[in-house]
Protein backbone atom coordinates (compact mmCIF):
# COMPACT_ATOMS: atom_id res chain seq x y z
CA UNK A 1 0.00 0.00 0.00
CA UNK A 2 1.61 2.96 -0.91
CA UNK A 3 1.65 5.90 1.68
CA UNK A 4 -1.66 7.81 1.86
CA UNK A 5 -0.59 11.62 2.24
CA UNK A 6 -1.84 14.99 1.07
CA UNK A 7 -5.51 15.83 1.12
CA UNK A 8 -8.08 14.75 -1.90
CA UNK A 9 -10.24 16.76 -3.69
CA UNK A 10 -13.61 14.45 -4.24
CA UNK A 11 -14.81 10.95 -4.86
CA UNK A 12 -13.96 9.52 -8.06
CA UNK A 13 -16.89 6.79 -9.27
CA UNK A 14 -14.34 5.49 -11.26
CA UNK A 15 -11.77 4.48 -8.65
CA UNK A 16 -14.43 3.76 -6.06
CA UNK A 17 -15.75 0.86 -8.09
CA UNK A 18 -12.34 -0.45 -8.64
CA UNK A 19 -11.63 -0.19 -4.75
CA UNK A 20 -15.00 -1.95 -4.10
CA UNK A 21 -14.33 -4.79 -6.03
CA UNK A 22 -10.29 -4.82 -5.22
CA UNK A 23 -11.53 -5.05 -1.38
CA UNK A 24 -14.28 -8.10 -2.67
CA UNK A 25 -11.43 -10.12 -4.08
CA UNK A 26 -8.73 -9.41 -0.80
CA UNK A 27 -11.51 -11.05 1.42
CA UNK A 28 -12.29 -13.62 -1.10
CA UNK A 29 -8.17 -14.79 -0.82
CA UNK A 30 -9.20 -16.04 3.16
CA UNK A 31 -11.60 -18.45 1.67
CA UNK A 32 -8.65 -19.12 -0.95
CA UNK A 33 -6.75 -19.25 2.04
CA UNK A 34 -8.97 -21.68 4.10
CA UNK A 35 -8.85 -24.14 1.43
CA UNK A 36 -4.98 -24.08 0.49
CA UNK A 37 -3.96 -24.58 4.34
CA UNK A 38 -7.20 -27.31 4.78
CA UNK A 39 -5.38 -29.79 1.23
CA UNK A 40 -2.13 -29.30 3.51
CA UNK A 41 -2.97 -30.85 6.53
CA UNK A 42 -4.28 -34.58 7.65
CA UNK A 43 -8.06 -35.61 7.51
CA UNK A 44 -9.16 -35.18 10.83
CA UNK A 45 -7.42 -31.52 11.46
CA UNK A 46 -9.30 -30.10 7.46
CA UNK A 47 -12.16 -28.65 8.60
CA UNK A 48 -10.75 -27.22 11.87
CA UNK A 49 -8.17 -26.01 9.76
CA UNK A 50 -10.39 -23.66 7.18
CA UNK A 51 -12.15 -22.56 10.56
CA UNK A 52 -9.35 -20.86 11.92
CA UNK A 53 -9.78 -18.94 8.62
CA UNK A 54 -13.00 -18.52 8.63
CA UNK A 55 -12.56 -17.05 12.80
CA UNK A 56 -10.42 -14.36 11.64
CA UNK A 57 -13.45 -13.16 9.16
CA UNK A 58 -15.16 -12.69 12.34
CA UNK A 59 -12.54 -11.33 15.03
CA UNK A 60 -9.96 -9.34 12.78
CA UNK A 61 -12.92 -7.46 11.11
CA UNK A 62 -14.33 -6.30 14.58
CA UNK A 63 -11.22 -5.71 16.05
CA UNK A 64 -10.49 -3.68 12.91
CA UNK A 65 -13.76 -1.48 13.43
CA UNK A 66 -13.20 -1.06 16.93
CA UNK A 67 -9.68 0.04 17.34
CA UNK A 68 -7.33 -1.44 15.13
CA UNK A 69 -7.72 0.91 12.02
CA UNK A 70 -7.18 3.78 14.19
CA UNK A 71 -4.17 2.58 15.54
CA UNK A 72 -2.94 2.18 12.14
CA UNK A 73 -3.56 4.89 10.45
CA UNK A 74 -5.34 8.11 13.01
CA UNK A 75 -2.49 10.70 12.90
CA UNK A 76 1.39 10.18 12.49
CA UNK A 77 3.38 9.43 15.20
CA UNK A 78 6.21 7.47 15.03
CA UNK A 79 5.04 4.19 16.78
CA UNK A 80 1.20 3.75 16.68
CA UNK A 81 -1.89 5.56 15.79
CA UNK A 82 -4.20 7.36 18.32
CA UNK A 83 -8.01 6.68 18.88
CA UNK A 84 -9.84 9.53 16.62
CA UNK A 85 -11.20 6.83 14.67
CA UNK A 86 -11.46 4.18 17.05
CA UNK A 87 -15.22 2.84 16.46
CA UNK A 88 -15.32 4.33 13.37
CA UNK A 89 -15.29 7.47 14.18
CA UNK A 90 -14.88 10.02 11.80
CA UNK A 91 -15.11 7.54 9.21
CA UNK A 92 -17.50 8.75 6.47
CA UNK A 93 -18.45 8.96 2.89
CA UNK A 94 -16.00 11.72 2.31
CA UNK A 95 -12.85 11.03 0.72
CA UNK A 96 -9.98 10.17 3.05
CA UNK A 97 -7.15 11.79 2.75
CA UNK A 98 -4.49 11.86 -0.32
CA UNK A 99 -7.21 9.60 -2.28
CA UNK A 100 -10.52 9.52 -4.12
CA UNK A 101 -12.21 7.19 -2.68
CA UNK A 102 -14.38 7.49 0.60
CA UNK A 103 -13.60 6.82 3.76
CA UNK A 104 -15.21 3.92 4.11
CA UNK A 105 -14.07 1.89 1.58
CA UNK A 106 -10.46 2.69 2.26
CA UNK A 107 -11.89 1.46 5.51
CA UNK A 108 -13.20 -1.70 4.20
CA UNK A 109 -9.91 -2.50 1.89
CA UNK A 110 -7.76 -2.03 4.73
CA UNK A 111 -9.45 -4.06 7.18
CA UNK A 112 -9.64 -7.02 4.50
CA UNK A 113 -5.41 -7.06 4.48
CA UNK A 114 -6.09 -7.37 8.84
CA UNK A 115 -8.03 -10.37 8.27
CA UNK A 116 -6.20 -12.12 5.51
CA UNK A 117 -2.88 -11.45 7.80
CA UNK A 118 -4.12 -12.69 11.12
CA UNK A 119 -5.48 -16.05 9.00
CA UNK A 120 -1.86 -16.42 7.69
CA UNK A 121 -0.72 -17.03 11.16
CA UNK A 122 -3.08 -20.15 11.40
CA UNK A 123 -0.55 -22.03 9.31
CA UNK A 124 2.16 -22.21 12.14
CA UNK A 125 0.07 -23.78 15.03
CA UNK A 126 -2.63 -26.00 13.14
CA UNK A 127 -3.40 -29.32 14.27
CA UNK A 128 -2.67 -28.86 17.55
CA UNK A 129 -3.68 -25.69 18.61
CA UNK A 130 -7.17 -25.63 20.69
CA UNK A 131 -9.62 -22.87 18.66
CA UNK A 132 -10.97 -20.19 21.97
CA UNK A 133 -7.27 -19.57 22.30
CA UNK A 134 -6.53 -19.25 19.10
CA UNK A 135 -9.94 -17.17 18.50
CA UNK A 136 -8.49 -14.68 21.46
CA UNK A 137 -4.72 -14.70 20.44
CA UNK A 138 -6.53 -13.45 16.55
CA UNK A 139 -8.02 -10.77 18.21
CA UNK A 140 -5.09 -9.41 20.25
CA UNK A 141 -2.45 -10.01 17.70
CA UNK A 142 -4.37 -8.42 15.48
CA UNK A 143 -4.17 -5.27 17.59
CA UNK A 144 -0.90 -5.51 19.11
CA UNK A 145 1.15 -6.48 16.60
CA UNK A 146 -0.88 -5.93 12.90
CA UNK A 147 -2.27 -2.75 13.29
CA UNK A 148 1.05 -1.33 14.92
CA UNK A 149 3.46 -2.16 11.53
CA UNK A 150 0.53 -1.31 9.22
CA UNK A 151 0.94 2.17 10.61
CA UNK A 152 5.17 1.96 10.61
CA UNK A 153 4.72 1.51 6.73
CA UNK A 154 1.33 2.95 5.72
CA UNK A 155 0.24 5.26 8.02
CA UNK A 156 2.83 7.78 8.87
CA UNK A 157 5.41 5.79 10.79
CA UNK A 158 8.44 5.90 11.59
CA UNK A 159 9.32 3.17 9.23
CA UNK A 160 7.33 5.67 6.43
CA UNK A 161 9.09 8.60 7.31
CA UNK A 162 12.70 7.77 7.10
CA UNK A 163 11.65 6.28 3.61
CA UNK A 164 10.94 2.69 3.31
CA UNK A 165 8.74 2.09 0.29
CA UNK A 166 6.49 -0.53 0.49
CA UNK A 167 3.39 -0.93 -1.81
CA UNK A 168 1.27 -3.51 -0.72
CA UNK A 169 2.22 -4.94 2.63
CA UNK A 170 5.52 -6.68 2.52
CA UNK A 171 6.11 -4.93 6.32
CA UNK A 172 2.64 -5.86 8.33
CA UNK A 173 1.01 -9.07 5.90
CA UNK A 174 4.32 -10.58 4.66
CA UNK A 175 7.02 -10.23 7.52
CA UNK A 176 4.12 -9.56 9.45
CA UNK A 177 2.71 -13.21 9.73
CA UNK A 178 5.79 -15.07 8.39
CA UNK A 179 7.68 -14.33 11.73
CA UNK A 180 5.23 -13.97 13.90
CA UNK A 181 4.24 -17.97 12.32
CA UNK A 182 7.89 -18.54 13.79
CA UNK A 183 7.27 -17.43 17.09
CA UNK A 184 4.49 -19.18 17.45
CA UNK A 185 5.43 -22.76 16.08
CA UNK A 186 8.16 -22.78 19.18
CA UNK A 187 5.95 -21.08 21.82
CA UNK A 188 3.65 -23.64 20.91
CA UNK A 189 5.46 -26.56 19.93
CA UNK A 190 5.68 -29.72 17.60
CA UNK A 191 2.78 -31.95 16.68
CA UNK A 192 3.37 -34.82 18.43
CA UNK A 193 3.64 -36.92 15.70
CA UNK A 194 6.48 -33.95 14.24
CA UNK A 195 10.09 -36.10 12.97
CA UNK A 196 8.45 -39.81 13.71
CA UNK A 197 5.73 -39.87 10.84
CA UNK A 198 5.43 -38.59 7.72
CA UNK A 199 2.31 -35.83 8.03
CA UNK A 200 1.01 -35.65 4.99
CA UNK A 201 -0.84 -33.25 2.94
CA UNK A 202 -4.53 -35.08 2.51
CA UNK A 203 -5.46 -32.96 -0.23
CA UNK A 204 -3.54 -31.53 -3.12
CA UNK A 205 -6.20 -30.54 -5.28
CA UNK A 206 -7.65 -28.58 -3.03
CA UNK A 207 -3.93 -27.09 -2.46
CA UNK A 208 -3.87 -26.25 -5.95
CA UNK A 209 -7.19 -24.55 -6.28
CA UNK A 210 -6.47 -22.99 -3.12
CA UNK A 211 -3.12 -21.28 -4.52
CA UNK A 212 -5.32 -20.45 -7.54
CA UNK A 213 -7.87 -18.66 -5.57
CA UNK A 214 -5.07 -16.71 -4.18
CA UNK A 215 -3.76 -15.43 -6.84
CA UNK A 216 -6.62 -14.36 -8.31
CA UNK A 217 -7.53 -12.50 -5.45
CA UNK A 218 -4.08 -10.84 -5.53
CA UNK A 219 -4.85 -8.66 -8.34
CA UNK A 220 -7.07 -7.07 -6.17
CA UNK A 221 -4.70 -6.88 -3.20
CA UNK A 222 -1.78 -5.49 -5.10
CA UNK A 223 -3.72 -3.52 -7.49
CA UNK A 224 -6.01 -2.05 -5.18
CA UNK A 225 -3.06 -0.92 -3.55
CA UNK A 226 -2.65 1.96 -5.66
CA UNK A 227 -6.20 3.22 -4.49
CA UNK A 228 -7.10 4.44 -8.31
CA UNK A 229 -7.38 3.24 -11.68
CA UNK A 230 -3.80 5.29 -12.10
CA UNK A 231 -0.32 3.69 -13.39
CA UNK A 232 0.33 2.80 -10.35
CA UNK A 233 -2.65 0.25 -9.77
CA UNK A 234 -1.83 -0.64 -13.38
CA UNK A 235 1.79 -1.77 -12.74
CA UNK A 236 0.85 -3.66 -9.87
CA UNK A 237 -1.74 -5.84 -11.47
CA UNK A 238 0.72 -6.30 -14.48
CA UNK A 239 3.56 -7.38 -12.10
CA UNK A 240 1.08 -9.83 -10.35
CA UNK A 241 0.53 -11.91 -13.22
CA UNK A 242 4.24 -11.85 -13.68
CA UNK A 243 6.12 -12.42 -11.31
CA UNK A 244 4.41 -15.46 -9.89
CA UNK A 245 4.70 -17.06 -13.19
CA UNK A 246 8.58 -16.92 -12.99
CA UNK A 247 8.61 -17.96 -9.40
CA UNK A 248 6.21 -21.26 -10.76
CA UNK A 249 8.64 -22.12 -13.32
CA UNK A 250 11.94 -21.43 -11.74
CA UNK A 251 10.21 -23.72 -8.62
CA UNK A 252 9.58 -26.76 -11.57
CA UNK A 253 13.44 -26.59 -12.12
CA UNK A 254 14.50 -26.45 -8.81
CA UNK A 255 11.88 -29.20 -8.02
CA UNK A 256 13.32 -31.63 -11.02
CA UNK A 257 17.03 -30.58 -9.91
CA UNK A 258 16.46 -31.81 -6.68
CA UNK A 259 13.77 -35.30 -7.36
CA UNK A 260 13.36 -35.36 -10.62
CA UNK A 261 9.58 -34.41 -10.35
CA UNK A 262 7.36 -31.72 -10.54
CA UNK A 263 5.00 -31.35 -7.32
CA UNK A 264 1.89 -30.20 -6.71
CA UNK A 265 2.85 -29.02 -3.69
CA UNK A 266 5.42 -27.39 -4.67
CA UNK A 267 3.25 -25.28 -7.99
CA UNK A 268 1.06 -23.83 -5.06
CA UNK A 269 3.83 -22.91 -3.00
CA UNK A 270 5.84 -20.97 -5.77
CA UNK A 271 2.47 -19.77 -6.55
CA UNK A 272 2.15 -18.02 -3.07
CA UNK A 273 5.73 -17.19 -3.01
CA UNK A 274 5.65 -15.06 -6.35
CA UNK A 275 2.79 -12.86 -5.22
CA UNK A 276 4.32 -12.78 -1.73
CA UNK A 277 7.80 -11.60 -3.70
CA UNK A 278 6.23 -9.07 -5.93
CA UNK A 279 3.76 -7.67 -2.83
CA UNK A 280 5.71 -4.88 -1.50
CA UNK A 281 6.88 -4.72 -4.98
CA UNK A 282 4.99 -4.21 -7.33
CA UNK A 283 3.95 -0.52 -7.76
CA UNK A 284 7.32 0.42 -7.38
CA UNK A 285 9.59 -1.96 -9.80
CA UNK A 286 9.15 -2.40 -14.06
CA UNK A 287 7.66 -5.25 -15.33
CA UNK A 288 10.91 -6.73 -16.54
CA UNK A 289 12.54 -6.36 -13.07
CA UNK A 290 8.86 -7.90 -11.40
CA UNK A 291 10.15 -11.30 -13.65
CA UNK A 292 13.71 -11.27 -12.39
CA UNK A 293 12.52 -11.07 -8.78
CA UNK A 294 10.11 -13.73 -9.33
CA UNK A 295 13.71 -15.93 -10.45
CA UNK A 296 15.23 -14.57 -7.49
CA UNK A 297 12.78 -15.32 -4.91
CA UNK A 298 12.00 -18.85 -5.63
CA UNK A 299 15.38 -19.85 -4.40
CA UNK A 300 16.05 -18.67 -0.51
CA UNK A 301 12.47 -19.93 -0.30
CA UNK A 302 12.78 -23.21 -1.59
CA UNK A 303 15.98 -24.16 0.07
CA UNK A 304 13.79 -22.91 3.76
CA UNK A 305 10.66 -25.02 2.73
CA UNK A 306 13.41 -28.05 2.20
CA UNK A 307 15.43 -27.17 4.82
CA UNK A 308 12.45 -26.22 7.70
CA UNK A 309 11.47 -29.88 8.49
CA UNK A 310 15.38 -31.08 9.17
CA UNK A 311 14.78 -29.04 11.97
CA UNK A 312 12.52 -29.54 15.52
CA UNK A 313 10.53 -26.69 14.64
CA UNK A 314 7.33 -27.25 13.27
CA UNK A 315 6.13 -24.36 11.50
CA UNK A 316 3.20 -26.66 9.92
CA UNK A 317 2.29 -24.83 6.39
CA UNK A 318 5.78 -23.09 5.69
CA UNK A 319 4.44 -19.73 6.80
CA UNK A 320 7.90 -18.13 7.35
CA UNK A 321 9.24 -19.30 3.90
CA UNK A 322 6.23 -18.78 1.94
CA UNK A 323 5.52 -15.33 3.79
CA UNK A 324 8.61 -14.35 5.87
CA UNK A 325 11.40 -14.67 3.55
CA UNK A 326 9.25 -14.22 -0.04
CA UNK A 327 8.53 -10.85 1.92
CA UNK A 328 11.40 -10.00 2.97
CA UNK A 329 13.43 -10.41 -0.11
CA UNK A 330 10.70 -8.56 -2.31
CA UNK A 331 11.25 -5.12 0.44
CA UNK A 332 15.32 -5.47 0.18
CA UNK A 333 14.82 -5.95 -3.84
CA UNK A 334 12.86 -2.70 -4.31
CA UNK A 335 16.08 -1.07 -2.74
CA UNK A 336 18.41 -2.41 -6.07
CA UNK A 337 15.25 -2.55 -8.98
CA UNK A 338 13.12 0.50 -7.88
CA UNK A 339 12.89 3.01 -10.86
CA UNK A 340 11.71 6.61 -11.13
CA UNK A 341 10.75 5.80 -14.57
CA UNK A 342 8.21 3.43 -13.79
CA UNK A 343 6.92 4.77 -10.21
CA UNK A 344 7.42 8.27 -9.93
CA UNK A 345 8.74 8.11 -6.66
CA UNK A 346 12.36 6.68 -6.40
CA UNK A 347 14.99 5.16 -7.51
CA UNK A 348 17.14 2.22 -5.87
CA UNK A 349 20.64 1.11 -6.08
CA UNK A 350 20.70 0.01 -9.81
CA UNK A 351 19.95 3.40 -10.76
CA UNK A 352 21.54 5.75 -8.69
CA UNK A 353 20.28 5.65 -4.98
CA UNK A 354 21.84 3.65 -2.54
CA UNK A 355 19.77 4.98 0.35
CA UNK A 356 16.65 3.90 -0.74
CA UNK A 357 18.13 0.28 -0.18
CA UNK A 358 19.37 1.27 3.45
CA UNK A 359 16.09 2.45 4.02
CA UNK A 360 14.99 -1.18 2.80
CA UNK A 361 16.94 -2.84 4.43
CA UNK A 362 15.64 -1.14 8.11
CA UNK A 363 12.80 -2.23 7.16
CA UNK A 364 13.84 -5.80 6.50
CA UNK A 365 15.53 -6.25 9.96
CA UNK A 366 12.95 -3.83 12.02
CA UNK A 367 9.83 -6.15 10.95
CA UNK A 368 10.98 -9.37 11.56
CA UNK A 369 12.26 -8.64 14.76
CA UNK A 370 8.91 -6.91 16.17
CA UNK A 371 6.63 -9.35 14.93
CA UNK A 372 9.05 -12.34 16.53
CA UNK A 373 9.01 -10.38 19.91
CA UNK A 374 5.42 -9.71 20.24
CA UNK A 375 4.10 -12.72 19.29
CA UNK A 376 6.28 -14.70 21.30
CA UNK A 377 5.37 -12.51 24.69
CA UNK A 378 1.47 -12.64 23.72
CA UNK A 379 1.63 -16.12 23.50
CA UNK A 380 4.07 -16.36 26.24
CA UNK A 381 1.51 -14.73 28.46
CA UNK A 382 -1.50 -16.34 26.82
CA UNK A 383 -0.22 -19.52 27.85
CA UNK A 384 0.37 -18.91 31.20
CA UNK A 385 -3.09 -17.91 31.68
CA UNK A 386 -4.83 -20.89 29.59
CA UNK A 387 -3.45 -24.22 27.41
CA UNK A 388 -2.61 -22.97 24.18
CA UNK A 389 -2.88 -26.85 22.70
CA UNK A 390 -4.76 -29.55 22.78
CA UNK A 391 -3.39 -33.02 24.65
CA UNK A 392 -2.07 -36.15 22.95
CA UNK A 393 -5.32 -37.79 23.04
CA UNK A 394 -7.02 -34.89 21.27
CA UNK A 395 -4.32 -34.99 19.10
CA UNK A 396 -4.63 -38.40 18.04
CA UNK A 397 -8.34 -37.47 17.22
CA UNK A 398 -8.31 -34.65 15.17
CA UNK A 399 -9.15 -30.90 16.37
CA UNK A 400 -12.17 -31.53 13.83
CA UNK A 401 -14.03 -33.72 16.33
CA UNK A 402 -12.61 -32.03 19.30
CA UNK A 403 -13.51 -28.80 18.57
CA UNK A 404 -16.57 -28.04 15.92
CA UNK A 405 -17.99 -31.97 16.49
CA UNK A 406 -17.90 -32.03 12.80
CA UNK A 407 -15.68 -33.92 10.03
CA UNK A 408 -14.76 -32.40 6.54
CA UNK A 409 -15.61 -35.97 5.02
CA UNK A 410 -18.65 -37.50 6.74
CA UNK A 411 -17.12 -40.94 7.32
CA UNK A 412 -18.66 -41.60 10.60
CA UNK A 413 -15.48 -42.21 11.93
CA UNK A 414 -15.29 -39.79 14.21
CA UNK A 415 -18.29 -40.63 16.26
CA UNK A 416 -16.52 -44.49 16.26
CA UNK A 417 -13.18 -42.61 18.00
CA UNK A 418 -15.36 -40.94 20.60
CA UNK A 419 -17.15 -43.95 21.63
CA UNK A 420 -13.76 -45.62 21.66
CA UNK A 421 -12.15 -42.69 23.65
CA UNK A 422 -15.18 -43.91 26.46
CA UNK A 423 -14.53 -47.54 25.76
CA UNK A 424 -14.42 -49.72 29.19
CA UNK A 425 -10.57 -50.45 29.08
CA UNK A 426 -10.23 -46.78 30.63
CA UNK A 427 -6.97 -46.29 29.20
CA UNK A 428 -8.45 -43.54 26.76
CA UNK A 429 -6.20 -44.47 23.76
CA UNK A 430 -7.62 -44.71 20.83
CA UNK A 431 -6.41 -45.71 17.09
CA UNK A 432 -4.15 -42.73 15.27
CA UNK A 433 -6.11 -40.96 12.71
CA UNK A 434 -4.15 -39.95 9.30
Amino acid sequence: MSTVIGAAAEVNSGDTAWMLMATALVMFMTIGLGLFYAGLVRVKNSLNTFMMCIAALAVATITWALVGYSLAFDGDAKLVGGLGHAFLSGVGFEPRDGTTIPHLVFFAFQGTFCIITTALVSGAVVERMRFGPFLIFAALWSVLVYAVMAHWAFGGGWLAAQGTLDFAGGVPVEMGSGFSALAAALVVGARKDYGRQALLPHNAVYVLLGSGLLWFGWFGFNGGSGFTTGNSSVLAFTNTLLTPACTLLTWFLLDLARSRQITAIGAATAIIVGCVGITPAGGFVSPIWAMVLGVIVAFPCYAVVAWRPRTRVDETLDVLAAHGVAGLIGIVMIGLFAQQDWNGVADGLFYGDAGQLWSQLVAAVAAPAYAFGMTFVLLKVLGALMPLRGTDHEEAIGMDIIHHGEEAYASGEGAILIRAETSSDGAGRVPERV
